[in-house]
């Protein structure tokens, strides 16, 4: 059985890689999802206790939960142009993922950008 300690001692070794490469990333967001999925207890959460993040939804073609409001957001940045002309489903699924991804690689910097959004 994989224990809490044997995860963070993983984690530790491949965060302290002098030269990490893509085996390396791969290792740590398996290390990173393990420990989620195992110890969810054990991940500190950084979001205030009265602004808690709503439990995980799991995923559907029922889009309905995003009412078709549309955007009024104005960037020059590459992103921001090309998201403008995408369809608005595509564009949540395709943000959804990219947020799947950055929860197992970088737990910290997802938290943010959903404190983030909690705050607007």
């Amino acid at each position: 059985m994989i224990t809490l300690h044997d995860l963070e001692e993983a984690i530790a070794e491949c965060q302290g890689e002098r030269n990490p490469n893509a085996n390396t990333c791969i290792k740590l967001a398996a290390f990173y999802t393990l420990k989620n999925h195992l110890f969810p207890d054990a991940v500190q959460s950084i979001v205030p206790q009265q602004a808690q993040l709503p439990e995980r939804v799991a995923y559907s073609n029922d889009w309905k939960q995003f009412p078709d409001s549309g955007f009024d957001y104005e960037s020059d940045t590459e992103f921001a142009q090309i998201a403008a002309q995408a369809d608005k489903n595509v564009l949540m699924r395709v943000v959804d993922e990219l947020m799947t991804v950055l929860e197992t690689t970088n737990p910290r910097l997802y938290r943010a950008v959903l404190r983030k959004l909690l705050d607007n």
